[in-house]
């Protein structure tokens, strides 16, 4: 149903800006681009933005970005305001159902610098990665709602690569587990990534776990181990059993990592 807007306090300029917004069904909007998304020239349009926003129509999410005041899609509005942004790390590891655990920031994966910030209450965490990591996205939403998320490999390959953005280590290796994963895909984000060490703790857990799915990967994974030892947990103290054939020492153990792996939370 057309809204209509209804107020002495709000100018025709202004009620025809709101009937397009509507009209054309834009939620979010940059100063930048709205003339060419309403597809109409707006002379005062700086004048019409503050007063909405004055008014409590509009919320200024930064300099230059606008939505409506009740328009509060987190997942839009970060990759929104990141441009070349998509949801990534714990946030799509809880966005694919891997983990229950809520991140306390919307994890935003980026090619260009940009601050973490807080907007209508909400913390982004941006983590810039190189163009050339850019791999596995889907897109999430329709229209000017739309957004994208890393798909499910892409996820656990970054968590592998960025651990520290993935809410814990034995939360990541239960992800792991828990999930299928396709072989071809895993080869193609880990390509990208080309982080050795974060390969070969992934090929390992997915022999000792004995994922079906991953032979192809595992067979791709022992083609790219290098000499150099690394300690399965990043995080942990360098102690604990010397794998030879992947090159990694267990500061997990096997024991604790099928531990893991079989609670139930």
């Amino acid at each position: 149903m057309p809204r209509t807007y209804h107020s002495v306090n709000i100018t025709k300029e202004q009620q025809d800006f709101l009937k397009l917004m509507n009209d054309y069904e834009i939620d979010i909007f940059s100063i930048y681009n709205i003339e060419n998304s309403l597809n109409t020239e707006l002379p005062n349009l700086n004048v019409i933005l503050e007063n909405l926003v004055r008014k409590g129509f509009l919320s200024r999410i930064e300099q230059g970005k606008y939505c409506r005041a009740n328009f509060n899609d987190e997942k839009v509005i970060g990759c929104f305001i990141s441009d070349s942004g998509a949801i990534a790390y714990w946030s799509a590891l809880n966005a694919h159902g891997l983990t229950e655990q809520f991140p306390n920031n919307v994890f935003i994966q980026t090619s260009k610098p940009k601050r973490n910030k807080i907007v209508f209450g909400t913390s982004y965490k941006f983590v810039k990665i190189a163009p050339s990591k850019i791999t596995g996205l889907l897109s999430q939403g329709q229209g000017n709602r739309k957004y994208w998320i890393t798909d499910i490999e892409k996820t656990i390959v970054d968590c592998f690569d960025l651990p520290e953005h993935c809410g814990g280590y034995a939360e990541l290796i239960r992800a792991f587990n828990q999930t299928k994963l396709n072989s071809e895909k895993m080869i193609t984000c880990c390509t990208a990534i080309n982080n050795i060490a974060a390969i070969k703790r992934m090929g390992f857990l997915a022999e000792l776990l004995d994922k079906k799915g991953l032979i192809n990967f595992i067979r791709y994974a022992k083609q790219q181990i290098n000499k150099k030892y690394n300690v399965f947990d990043p995080a942990g103290i360098d102690n604990g059993e010397f794998v030879n054939e992947w090159r990694l020492r267990l500061n997990i153990s096997r024991d604790e990592i099928l531990d893991i792996c079989n609670k139930q939370y």
